[in-house]
């Protein structure tokens, strides 16, 4: 069994073979980015000593065994484990480490961003119930039709999508839909689009939404509409989509908000 606080160290270093000759490991500090050997003793005695990483401590985890020997000068006594704080993701990522040389340097994880990049609305023919199964209650929809527009053109929804819907026992619905865009360009191109993902909320919201007549009552902020949208095509002036990522948004009428993550 290790001393307390070892994992707080092994959490605190990334490990990386310098040189591939190299028989033993090195590790980086990821809030001080130095670099030494990989060795418990030796990399609890940099910690001890290291300002970014008992700063990070004293605001993140102030209940952590390292920062509680520097400042007390004796190991922290063993407590049962508590729920772990945020840790500040900003300091956690800073100390990535990029291994191409014997003199290793710090990269930083580039954060992702989101555009909003196009909107789809479609047109659904009334939802056929599959029946119940072994994971819940299927249900199937087609698409009539629908219309789309964005950053990178406009263009109709071609009739006969479908969506297979599953609805849990609490009402939460995965959709896994499936639907072909057509550009208004001459000639148009065509682009598969898969959608994936859940709409979720408290359990009266999602009955109403399921209720016709008060489904447009239903503030959209009160249940959450979320799918990943991947598109693939193979006309040549919509090959960047192939290799793009979305998140979409909707609503239960069936309008999609998709965001580009850039």
């Amino acid at each position: 069994m290790g001393r307390i606080g070892d994992g707080d160290i092994h959490a605190a270093f990334v490990e990386f073979r310098a040189k591939e000759s190299d028989k033993c490991l090195s590790a980086q500090c990821i809030y001080c980015h130095s670099v030494r050997a990989k060795n418990t003793s030796r990399q609890r005695a940099h910690l001890l000593e290291c300002p970014a990483y008992l700063n990070a401590m004293k605001e993140h985890n102030p209940d952590n065994p390292i920062l509680h020997e520097a400042v007390n000068g004796s190991p922290a006594q063993h407590t049962p484990a508590k729920t772990p704080k945020k840790r500040d993701l900003d300091t956690m990522i800073n100390g990535f480490q990029g291994t191409t040389s014997s003199a290793p340097q710090s990269f930083p994880i580039p954060k992702p961003n989101l555009e909003r990049d196009f909107q789809m609305s479609v047109q659904l023919n009334p939802k056929i119930s599959v029946g119940p199964g072994i994971w819940g209650q299927r249900n199937w929809v087609s698409f009539i039709s629908g219309h789309w527009n964005g950053r990178w053109g406009k263009g109709t929804v071609v009739p006969g999508g479908q969506d297979s819907q599953l609805i849990a026992p609490d009402l939460s619905t995965h959709v896994d839909a499936n639907c072909l865009l057509q550009t208004h360009d001459h000639p148009p191109a065509f682009v598969a689009v898969k959608m994936d993902g859940w709409r979720v909320g408290p359990r009266e919201v999602l009955e109403k939404l399921e209720d016709p007549i008060q489904i447009d009552e239903v503030d959209p902020k009160t249940y959450s509409f979320r799918v990943y949208i991947h598109m693939e095509t193979g006309d040549a002036r919509y090959l960047h989509l192939n290799t793009g990522m979305w998140i979409g948004s909707g609503v239960r009428r069936v309008i999609y908000d998709a965001y580009r993550v850039i």
